[in-house]
């Protein structure tokens, strides 16, 4: 086969190949809550997380969650994670503890694509794990970009 033809029959496979999606499913944001916590249960409860219930632009949204924990050297919050069903990449942001800390509280700002269910995910210092979810409804979606 000369160049052309290669050329021509590898644009049309391209052309007839499905696009890889640009947001998450549900399942895999369960897959990335799964490889954090492993074979481990998962508690209900403890995580104060709140996100607007409308969110008018998914560009910028402001977030803030806190785990009710003493911050003692014996039962401190190690780690929350923050996951977003519907977004190119689940995992949205992780944010790591110490007892130093003082408390596990965190304000910040996060993109996300659709209206979706965002789950905080919190490990404690005996690596318990507690979550809890938020429904919002995003008007003007962010992370619209191919991956």
């Amino acid at each position: 086969m000369n160049q052309r033809r290669i050329f021509i029959t590898s644009l049309t496979a391209l052309s007839l190949s499905p696009w890889q999606s640009a947001s998450a499913t549900p399942s895999e944001a369960m897959r990335a809550m799964q490889r954090i916590v492993g074979n481990r249960p998962i508690n209900t409860g403890r995580i104060y997380f709140d996100l607007p219930p409308l969110v008018e632009n998914g560009n910028l949204v402001a977030i803030k969650f806190a785990v009710q924990s003493p911050m003692t050297q014996n039962d401190y919050v190690k780690v929350i994670h923050v996951i977003a069903e519907a977004n190119p990449l689940p995992n949205v942001v992780s944010c790591y503890f110490t007892p130093l800390s003082g408390k596990a509280e965190v304000s910040t700002r996060i993109r996300l694509a659709d209206s979706q269910k965002v789950w905080a995910l919190a490990q404690m210092s005996d690596d318990s794990f507690w979550r809890t979810s938020v429904d919002t409804v995003v008007t003007l979606s962010a992370c619209t970009e191919m991956i």
